[in-house]
């Protein structure tokens, strides 16, 4: 049930979502050299507080150009069942295809780092006696590789924050006290929508950017600090391929490039209800320029949705002086994971095109 869907254009006035079959045709398969790129940015779907809405905001102006230990990825992620922080990551290059991923890994400070080394090393080929590169690792296996390649170990202690380290001991207390409680169908339900309206942290797991670059090629990624009192070992969907992000470049009858980004589990899918959300963008080139001229623009069409409570993303052109935040949140009245909110908006790129 769609209970708002309203559009914040960033330059122009005009729904994201109606292309005409004349704009479909112009939007050919070249590439675009933007005189900059387009980076949209998101701190996870979930509850934020109305007293802490600046915090999140500077967080997704920062997180277009930086990342920052205040959300739940890497630095401040939720503590797993034995109490140790294991987080999962991937990204996509949309020009190549290529993918890099990690699940279930510690002891990393920032471990989409590790997804984008694992891409770029597959990109240069095959290894010695004709190995086949990783693009998916876990565990030890993944801190180890990572290591091996050059990125420095952040002892897992370290990325403990005094709010995950408060929330896994108010989630342990609850969990003693539901083990002594009867563990009949009714009481679990309560007590799992009372975990999830409780644990602030648990419902802000992942962060996640899709990117144009100043060549006009696309690219998406997704960091997770994961559920709270997970299993030791569980990979979200964060870290599995055409799930926690995507990326493509327009090729043949392909006439967008598109990359998406998300936040949540599909794995949650048997819950009452299901809570998550999703950053698009596409972009093509635009119809209005001269066809006789090599000066083009770009349109890049973005939205943001989700089923939560509240959503807060950031975005910017390299043209923009400063990232444009916003924290879009459901229509009071209405039931998380019930109810969809959809809002996004339009940029243009000037460019050369080759």
């Amino acid at each position: 049930e769609v209970m708002e869907s309203s559009i914040n254009c960033a330059e122009e006035q005009q729904p994201s979502s109606v292309t005409t079959n004349s704009q479909q045709e112009a939007c050919r398969s070249q590439m675009l050299k933007c005189s900059g790129g387009f980076v949209l940015v998101h701190a996870g779907a979930g509850y934020h507080s109305e007293s802490k809405a600046k915090e999140y905001k500077h967080v997704c102006k920062r997180a277009c150009q930086r990342d920052s230990p205040f959300t739940n990825a890497g630095m401040g992620s939720n503590l797993n069942l034995s109490g140790e922080i294991e987080c999962d990551a991937s990204i996509m290059d949309g020009k190549s295809l290529h993918f890099g991923a990690v699940g279930a890994i510690s002891g990393i400070k920032n471990p989409v780092l590790v997804a984008n080394c694992l891409l770029i090393e597959a990109q240069k080929g095959k290894l010695s006696a004709g190995r086949i590169p990783p693009c998916f690792l876990v565990g030890r296996g993944a801190h180890d590789w990572a290591v091996s390649h050059g990125i420095p170990p952040c002892p897992s202690e370290n990325m403990a924050t005094k709010f995950s380290l408060s929330a896994y001991k108010r989630n342990k207390r609850k969990m003693e006290l539901a083990e002594k409680m009867d563990a009949g169908q009714n009481q679990t339900k309560k007590r799992r929508q009372s975990s999830e309206n409780e644990n602030g942290s648990g419902c802000l797991d992942t962060v996640g950017a899709v990117v144009i670059d100043s060549e006009g090629n696309v690219a998406a990624a997704v960091s997770s600090g994961g559920l709270a009192m997970k299993h030791p070992g569980r990979v979200g969907q964060a870290a599995h391929y055409g799930c926690g992000c995507w990326a493509e470049n327009s090729f043949n009858m392909n006439s967008y490039s598109t990359a998406v980004s998300t936040s949540g589990s599909p794995f949650l899918a048997s819950e009452d209800r299901v809570l998550g959300g999703v950053i698009v963008l596409r972009c093509c080139r635009n119809v209005e320029a001269q066809p006789s001229s090599n000066v083009q623009s770009a349109m890049v069409e973005f939205l943001w949705s989700h089923t939560t409570e509240s959503m807060c993303v950031g975005y910017m052109s390299a043209l923009d002086s400063k990232a444009k935040t916003h924290i879009s949140r459901l229509p009071p009245g209405t039931v998380p994971g019930q109810s969809l909110a959809i809002e996004g908006g339009v940029c243009r790129l000037m460019g050369v095109l080759d």
